[in-house]
Parts: C-alpha cells; structure tokens; sequence
C-alpha cells in the first residue's frame, strides 16, 4: 500500500499526490508513535 502511494506521488507532475504520500506517512507515523509508550 505505502508503496503504491510512493508509486502515485512519483508517477504524478502535480504537488497533489505528494502532499497526500506526505500526510499519509505522517498519519502512520502519529499513529505509530501514539500506540508506542513513553514517546508522549
């Protein structure tokens, strides 16, 4: 999945899907940090 929004962004001219692949890696690495102890 990551990879096919790698694939987008890179595949794409315009800024739109890279600013979608950057939310999304920013998402999973709240998310990642949010369910991970002692990161608060």
């Amino acid at each position: 999945m990551i990879r096919q929004i790698i694939d987008l962004a890179r595949n794409a001219r315009g800024t739109l899907a890279e600013d979608l692949a950057g939310v999304a890696a920013l998402t999973v690495l709240i998310l990642g940090a949010l369910h991970l102890p002692g990161l608060t």
